[in-house]
């Protein structure tokens, strides 16, 4: 299943439910916890992703706090490679690299640990570790192109970013160097 199907698609699509004014007013919130609630839509979704991905020769899957640890850890077990929480400033207890990145008002960080990807981000024979990039969703872009440059920065290899849903009206795809995939948007 490299290729979702038409109704494969819109079971994902149909379960994932929009809430008006959420977080405030004009937002319209992509809620994925009925995905994940739904045993035939998660599970579709993530024979997809692992039908996808199988080939790409991972080492890791990194998720994107918080909900990109849902799907990253779910699809790392079933392919069989290492997780990587990305997280927020100061949410991780040992030595970290972070990247800033803005916000409509201000600047955001998010950080890795500087081992996270393995000793100077390399597999044991001395090429880049490759890693997946998996959120939830994808907006303007800025967490994940934050998280795709520390990928880079401890010395891994961002091969894509995954995303399940993509406000394509917001462009966000635009502003990650590494290429995006998303499920539906």
């Amino acid at each position: 299943m490299k290729e979702l199907t038409k109704e494969a698609k819109e079971l994902i699509e149909n379960s994932i439910r929009t809430v008006p004014d959420f977080p405030k007013q004009g937002i319209q919130f992509k809620d994925i916890t009925t995905l994940i609630g739904n045993p035939k839509a998660f599970k579709t979704l993530m024979d997809h992703l692992e039908a996808r991905y199988k080939e790409y020769d991972l080492d890791y899957i990194a998720g994107i706090d918080a909900r990109g640890f849902i799907f990253g850890a779910a699809l790392a077990d079933r392919l069989g490679v290492g997780f990587v929480p990305v997280r927020k400033k100061g949410k991780l207890p040992y030595t970290t690299v972070s990247e800033k990145y803005s916000l409509e008002y201000g600047f955001d960080e998010v950080e890795v640990h500087i081992d996270a990807f393995g000793q100077n981000g390399k597999r044991d024979d001395g090429k880049a570790s490759r890693v997946l990039l998996i959120d939830d969703l994808i907006a303007t872009g800025g967490t994940a192109s934050a998280a795709a440059k520390l990928i880079s920065r401890v010395g891994a290899e961002c091969v894509e970013a995954c995303f399940i849903v993509e406000l394509s009206f917001l462009n966000g795809a635009e502003h990650i160097d590494v290429p995006v995939y998303s499920v539906v948007g």
